[in-house]
């Protein structure tokens, strides 16, 4: 089993593709295809088939995957910033 450079739980930045710069939490990590699922990162919309508890069916956002080599440890990232002398986003 390969060992990855980020897990279940962690604080991340994206650091390429569509995404670059958004910040969330690890949902989960598909090793079978070296991705993961990170918190707010990715949002698409899925539909919905008629059931039960949906009588119309309805659309539901839930957050895609990325590969993992696009995302690293949100305090990796900050430290290398502070390092370049990069001024950091004021968080709230």
């Amino acid at each position: 089993m390969q060992r990855y450079h980020v897990r279940r739980g962690d604080e991340v930045v994206v650091i390429s593709g569509t995404q670059k710069g958004s910040r969330g939490k690890i949902i989960s990590v598909i090793t079978s295809k070296d991705r993961v699922i990170v918190e707010g990162v990715m949002m698409m919309k899925k539909h919905m088939k008629k059931n039960r508890d949906n009588p119309q069916g309805r659309i539901v956002e839930r957050e895609g995957s990325l590969h993992i080599s696009n995302v690293m440890k949100a305090a990796e990232y900050d430290a290398r910033a502070a390092k370049r002398g990069a001024t950091q986003p004021a968080t709230a």
